[in-house]
């Protein structure tokens, strides 16, 4: 049987392209998403190139969602072999003070990239276990990165995105956590950045095309026994905490 992946937040951008990467390598997919008529959409998109999708409603901000997603899969699934939390909203503008963004905008951000990321895992992480040796890939930002923002020669070190950095920072810090609870088992989970990329989020200025944008995702999903854990990566570069 090949392996089975959740990919959340996947009916567009990084996260659909993902699915595509994944399913094109014989890997079945299920399409995450919020929007009933945009993950039915998307799964069909991919499921009409011969690829197997299918759609999964989960929104990463509704505990009863991800409940009954997970019992969904768990009810039509031995197991789960690969969950990629890439869902993630940007919600400030670039350059605005962090001591001028309203509480609303933190709370809205972390319930999405952080909160709603920690829930999807601890929902699955039953059925991720029973899978010989599962893989965990969080989506995160080079702007997560406190020692990238910490040094005036940093690339980052002018891009503040208060609420979204912190947002970031805070998965690759639960990245860090899991990776040690699972230290001793066959499963590993990483943070990945994927770049600076042509979607909705990065624009079209980005210099990254969304099919390189996914490929991290895809090569840490598939990643194997002598694959690291614990870890935060671009491409092949191992990246500052």
């Amino acid at each position: 049987m090949s392996k089975l992946a959740l990919i959340t937040g996947a009916n567009k951008g990084i996260g659909l392209e993902t699915a595509r990467q994944l399913a094109s390598q014989g890997v079945r997919v299920l399409l995450g998403a919020r929007d009933a008529a945009k993950g039915q959409a998307a799964a069909d998109s991919l499921k009409a190139e011969g690829l197997p999708v299918s759609f999964l409603l989960i929104d990463v901000t509704d505990e009863a969602s991800i409940k009954a997603a997970a019992e969904k899969v768990a009810a039509e699934h031995a197991q789960l072999d690969i969950l990629i939390n890439n869902a993630g909203v940007l919600l400030e503008n670039r350059g605005e003070a962090p001591s001028a963004l309203p509480l609303s905008l933190w709370r809205e951000t972390f319930d999405t990239n952080v909160f709603g990321l920690v829930a999807v895992t601890q929902a699955f992480l039953p059925l991720l276990k029973r899978s010989p040796a599962a893989r965990i890939v969080n989506l995160s930002s080079t702007l997560g990165s406190i020692t990238n923002h910490a040094d005036p020669h940093s690339h980052v070190y002018h891009s503040k995105l208060a609420a979204y950095s912190s947002s970031k920072a805070a998965v690759n810090a639960w990245t860090v956590q899991l990776a040690y609870e699972l230290r001793e088992t066959p499963h590993k989970v990483n943070s990945v950045h994927p770049g600076w990329v042509q979607t909705d989020m990065g624009g079209e200025e980005a210099p990254m095309s969304i099919p390189d944008g996914a490929k991290t995702s895809v090569r840490l999903a598939l990643t194997g026994p002598d694959g690291p854990n614990g870890g935060f990566f671009h491409m092949n570069d191992t990246l500052p905490w």
